[in-house]
């Protein structure tokens, strides 16, 4: 493979495991509180397919 198909490779990792929203542990005990995960609730607010999330990759400190 190539650099860019390398980091292309790389990003979709980063993403799917971004989009497990902290494993099924996290999620399991999330909702066993009766609470949805974010992007469960921004499922719950917008119409289906009006939102378009950015900065997916960005983390806080």
């Amino acid at each position: 493979m190539g650099i860019i198909e390398d980091k292309i490779k790389d990003l979709k990792e980063r993403e799917a495991k971004i989009l497990q929203m902290g494993g099924e542990k996290a999620v399991t005990r999330q909702r066993d509180q009766g609470k949805l995960n974010a992007r469960e609730r921004l499922d719950v607010l917008f119409d289906p397919g009006t939102f378009r999330e950015i900065d997916m990759f960005v983390s806080h400190r």
